[in-house]
């Protein structure tokens, strides 16, 4: 993995600037930590019984991006990416099956809806612009703050998985 990989975060600038950039960086980290992989080690399980794998973590931050910047502050009606399974779960996880979980395809769906959320967030008038979930208003100030925690969060495992699947290190 080499940190060239990534756009650099703006060190001075405007608000909007700062928070569009460094949310960058956390999408261009994880994909750094997913580079190089063949779709098996991208489906590996970090330690029973977690369900938790890289392939899991981009599948599951395309239905945050969708919900976040397409559903909530662009107003779309856009359905799940990978719906729940009969028993009501979230199947963004389920990545065993390749039939179910195409790496590609995943790969693909979650850098789309990365460019759609780059371009709400682009056509937005400003951070002040609100969206609301179930009656609740976020502006999307809040929202590029959560979604800079939730990429954080998770780059940190992805830190994990990949260390455990070839003892890749790094930042």
């Amino acid at each position: 993995m080499i940190d060239e990989q990534r756009t650099r975060p703006v060190l001075v600038g405007d608000e909007r600037a700062t928070l569009t950039s460094v949310l960058q960086w956390q999408r261009d980290t994880l994909m750094m930590k997913c580079a190089g992989l063949t779709d098996e080690q991208l489906r590996r399980k970090a330690v029973a019984p977690s369900g938790l794998s890289l392939l899991g973590l981009v599948r599951h931050l395309a239905e945050v991006e969708r919900g976040w910047f397409r559903n909530i502050v662009g107003g779309e009606d856009v359905r799940g990416y990978f719906p729940k399974n009969e028993a009501g779960e979230r199947t963004e996880f389920h990545v065993d099956d390749p039939h179910v979980a195409d790496v590609a395809g995943s790969f693909k769906i979650w850098e789309d809806t990365c460019e759609r959320s780059r371009a709400i967030v682009d056509a937005a008038e400003s951070l002040d612009v609100t969206g609301s979930y179930d009656g609740q208003p976020y502006s999307l100030h809040y929202i590029l703050a959560h979604m800079i925690e939730e990429y954080a969060r998770h780059n940190g495992h992805a830190d994990l998985l990949r260390e455990v699947i070839d003892g890749t290190t790094g930042e």
